[in-house]
């Protein structure tokens, strides 16, 4: 006998859990539509050299590679970014920009496993790709914002920088080193602390007194975003680019009356390294133990990789497992609700009833048919374990039965109409 066991970091999914993850994937994409966007698909698989170096040194080891029946060196994807520039690329004369788009899909990534994150997981982005102004960055953030606020999941705070400010900062203090080593190792700051942070810009040869800058900078007060703003103003100059696009942004938001639920934060800097611009996380005040929820970027040298045409781009990807875990914390009706059939009809020895089964659906009811072999007593077993409502059976003379489980309330010799009214 082989043992059925599952590799470390991967998982099954049990039907109460799918169906659940199936109905938020529903809601979110009918907010995605009510955005413009459109979906997409890439295949799991991409020759390696494609993924090799776009999200930097940290993602290239947790990269899946190996060599195809073919001997092609290949990987599993580890984001939905990095495809998506390859796509645009490879579809360029068929598309129309800006290109915004949905995608959600599975990603694989060798880290270790711990609570709440796994091997194999379920990404859900959305991008507008081919426009590099406030409005399309602040399209992403405002449907972070809708998707947050109709997920009910309480209340949260959107993290927004902009990885210029750090750049312009660091400039401005004749820092000696790389930007984006320092970005990554701010980047880590949730995990390792302020002093694991410290060892790594020793490690990369900063000096005391620049570190201690780096400190500060990071170390800004989180007040309102006006306010955090204007300091960032007094300190890099109100004609940088950078602040410039802030003051856009925070415009839109107060246009918008959602100004209250961003902070500007300048710990925020995104490991990824193809990340160019703006660039956000998101927190649940009440659970920031999860994690965060939302999380992206500008992006505007990412399909000059594969494109004569560099276009720019800007994104977010919803961690679908963590805003789950946010909801069965909050109680959420979309994480209680496993049920995938209104109706279960039962099997007897009398006539058939799937021509009954046939018009309840053509009525838009879910309708199980009970398919097994077992008695009426494990069958009405079989409608709560499924939380299927309603049990129809035959009463006699193309009459029907139908049961309430939850009240055990009967109904007998209703008609067909009647029953489709009465399951309604």
């Amino acid at each position: 006998m082989i043992e059925p066991k599952v590799l470390k970091g991967f998982r099954d999914s049990l039907p109460s859990q799918e169906i659940v993850r199936q109905n938020l994937i529903s809601e979110i994409q009918n907010i995605f539509r009510s955005f413009g966007f459109v979906p997409i698909d890439t295949p799991c698989i991409e020759y390696s050299e494609v993924l090799l170096g776009k999200g930097g040194g940290e993602t290239d080891k947790q990269m899946f590679r190996f060599q195809d029946n073919g001997n092609r060196d290949v990987s599993l994807r580890f984001d939905l970014t990095v495809p998506l520039a390859r796509y645009v690329s490879a579809n360029y004369a068929q598309l129309r920009f800006p290109f915004k788009r949905y995608h959600i899909g599975k990603v694989w990534r060798g880290e270790k496993p711990q609570k709440g994150r796994y091997r194999e997981f379920l990404q859900c982005d959305f991008d507008i790709i081919g426009a590099d102004n406030a409005q399309s960055d602040f399209e992403i953030l405002l449907l972070i914002h809708t998707c947050l606020k109709t997920m009910n999941v309480g209340e949260f705070k959107v993290l927004v920088s902009h990885r210029g400010l750090l750049n312009n900062y660091l400039t401005k203090n004749s820092i000696p080193t790389g930007a984006d080593a320092v970005l990554r190792a701010i980047d880590k700051l949730n995990k390792i602390g302020l002093d694991g942070v410290v060892e790594i810009l020793k490690e990369e040869g900063l000096q005391d007194k620049d570190i201690e800058a780096v400190k500060s900078f990071i170390a800004l007060p989180k007040k309102n975003f006006g306010e955090t703003l204007s300091l960032l103003s007094d300190l890099l100059g109100s004609d940088s680019a950078e602040i410039i696009r802030l003051n856009e942004l925070y415009q839109m938001m107060k246009d918008c009356n959602i100004d209250s639920d961003f902070v500007l934060d300048t710990s925020i800097t995104r490991g990824l390294d193809y990340y160019t611009g703006i660039v956000y996380e998101t927190v649940l005040e009440k659970m920031p133990q999860i994690g965060s929820i939302c999380s992206g970027g500008r992006y505007n040298n990412l399909t000059g990789l594969y494109h004569r045409d560099s276009l720019p781009g800007v994104g977010s990807c919803i961690g679908l497992d963590r805003l789950l875990a946010a909801l069965e914390e909050t109680g959420s009706d979309i994480t209680s609700n496993s049920r995938y059939a209104d109706i279960l009809i039962l099997k007897t020895n009398g006539p058939s009833l799937s021509s009954a089964a046939s018009v309840l659906r053509k009525e838009g009811l879910k309708v199980d048919c009970y398919c097994g072999d077992k008695g009426p007593g494990q069958q009405y077993a079989y409608a709560e374990a499924n939380s299927i409502p309603y049990v129809v059976s035959a009463y006699e003379n193309g009459l029907f039965t139908v049961k309430e489980i939850k009240t055990r309330k009967v109904l007998e010799g209703l008609s067909l109409s009647e029953l489709v009214e009465k399951c309604r």
